[in-house]
């Protein structure tokens, strides 16, 4: 019990970034995800990137509902500038990103506070798993489970813990300090990664934390940014090469597994986008490197063409395209852990190479590894 007089405890405020474009057909459904959330402390600041629907109008709906809720409208410049704006605009010391086509799982915040608030300043975001989820918020499968903690760039530029925009909290300072998102992308019209470029110019001097639970709903259509595939690879591609030219120096095996790994996410993304053409360079240069990827990938591919025109010839194409009920997102009783797959000798291997390429950078750079790995080993 608490003493008569004493002060409670104050929840630090979160503040929630929207960005958001031509959003009406599921924004509504993000912010009720925002809104819905068990840590009650926010400020939900929605971004309207020039939009030209009703997304202004059913984000102003909402706030009549619940105070917590701001519009912001500014002319299109993109998911990054609309981002700067919010950090911008934000009260609280913590910053959390959510697209206006995502969804959170109620506790999602409670639980990045809750391990972010027992670490020092040097960790600066902590990030979660996710879902794949369709047009009507329904599960259709499993976003990657690899998990790191402490100093990671290096793993980082390789395996991309985070996954997308919509999983980070970080420290409002921390985001101020890296420059916040980078606009350039855009412009150049490759946009797509700037939230790979801004974990990794966080990565690059902060460490960063995890909770092991799927806790976000990442949204995956055709006609959303991250299905525009030829698009993605060459802003991933761009991503690595200014991470490598900007940031902390790696050595020759992190900086080839980066490039590396940029070339695989290239030629699985030309192949899902039937651009042969493209897939042609990133094919070449994992072959000196891991030719048995090159092989599964066409073997997967084949395999997925084959298994769907023996599916048609079985049961037919109207059949094959009705829709069948799956689990909806937000009837999730509980988050779910993640189940490791298991790796392979190279990838263990690879992957301790990494941490080791980190431990040198971190030392370089004086991070607190040592405080570090002494948190990691209580958890």
């Amino acid at each position: 019990m608490e003493s008569i007089g004493a002060t409670p405890h104050l929840q630090p405020l979160v503040s929630v970034v929207v960005p958001a474009f031509n959003a009406s057909p599921f924004i509504e459904r993000t912010l009720v995800s925002a809104t819905s959330q068990t840590y009650r402390a926010l400020e939900i600041i929605v971004v309207d990137d020039g939009s030209t629907d009703d997304t202004a109008r059913l984000v102003e709906r909402a706030a009549v509902n619940d105070a917590r809720i701001r519009l912001l409208r500014t002319a299109n410049r993109g998911v990054a500038a609309a981002r700067n704006t919010g950090i911008e605009a934000a009260s609280g010391p913590y910053v959390a990103f959510l697209d206006a086509d995502d969804l959170w799982h109620p506790a999602k915040i409670e639980k990045q506070v809750e391990a972010l608030e027992r670490l020092p300043d040097q960790w600066a975001a902590v990030y979660v798993l996710h879902h794949f989820i369709n047009l009507d918020d329904e599960l259709y499968g499993l976003g990657p489970s690899h998990l790191a903690r402490g100093y990671i760039y290096a793993r980082h530029l390789t395996y991309k813990y985070v996954g997308n925009g919509s999983s980070l909290l970080v420290r409002r300072q921390a985001a101020l300090e890296i420059g916040g998102f980078d606009s350039s992308y855009v412009a150049a019209g490759i946009g797509g990664c700037e939230d790979l470029d801004f974990e990794l110019r966080l990565a690059a001097r902060y460490c960063i934390e995890y909770v092991p639970e799927r806790l976000l709903g990442y949204r995956k259509y055709a006609g959303n940014m991250s299905s525009d595939h030829v698009r993605m690879a060459s802003a991933l591609s761009e991503v690595t090469r200014r991470s490598l030219a900007a940031g902390p120096e790696l050595s020759s095996y992190a900086a080839g597994s980066a490039i590396l790994a940029a070339h695989k996410y290239a030629l699985n993304q030309y192949m899902l986008a039937g651009n042969y053409r493209l897939a042609a360079a990133p094919a070449r240069a994992i072959l000196k490197a891991d030719p048995v990827f090159v092989i599964r990938l066409i073997l997967r591919t084949s395999a997925g063409y084959a298994k769907r025109k023996l599916l048609l010839a079985l049961i037919g194409r109207e059949r094959l395209a009705r829709p069948c009920s799956k689990p909806r997102f937000q009837d999730l009783a509980s988050s779910s852990r993640p189940t490791e797959m298991p790796k392979s000798l190279r990838m263990r291997r690879r992957a301790a190479r990494l941490a080791e390429a980190d431990a040198a950078l971190s030392s370089a750079h004086a991070v607190p590894v040592r405080e570090a790995a002494a948190l990691e080993s209580r958890v």
